[in-house]
């Protein structure tokens, strides 16, 4: 069976067909295009990106991102935990707000300074 995918990996937006039972990918320009190809139709992964409320600081939230990718079936229960904190300020970027979310060894970290 062959999809057809979209690649994110870059701004390029390849248009990919990937075999899925060899696991081989054309439409690709790089070989970040192949090896998204191959994730998305295996282990497909997504980086989380939200906001946090703040207490005390000059903005009332702040952005937040997952470290690395997460498995996508996660996505809406990583986004419940988000959605439980409120950090106190000052928080800067690479602050962890959730450590190791839902036991993937992936942690939540802040993106930006909030004085």
């Amino acid at each position: 069976m062959e999809r057809e995918l979209i690649c994110i990996s870059c701004p390029k937006g390849c248009h990919l067909k990937v075999d899925e039972t060899s696991l081989t990918v054309s439409g690709n320009t790089c070989p970040k295009g192949a090896e998204y190809g191959v994730n998305e139709v295996t282990n497909p992964v997504r980086i989380v990106t939200s906001t946090v409320k703040v207490s005390g600081g000059d903005t009332p939230v702040v952005p937040v991102k997952t470290q690395t990718a997460i498995p996508k079936g996660l996505i809406m229960k990583c986004m419940e935990e988000i959605n439980k904190v409120t950090v106190k300020a000052p928080v800067k970027i690479g602050d962890i707000i959730i450590g190791n979310v839902l036991e993937t060894g992936i942690d939540i970290i802040v993106a930006k300074n909030v004085s």
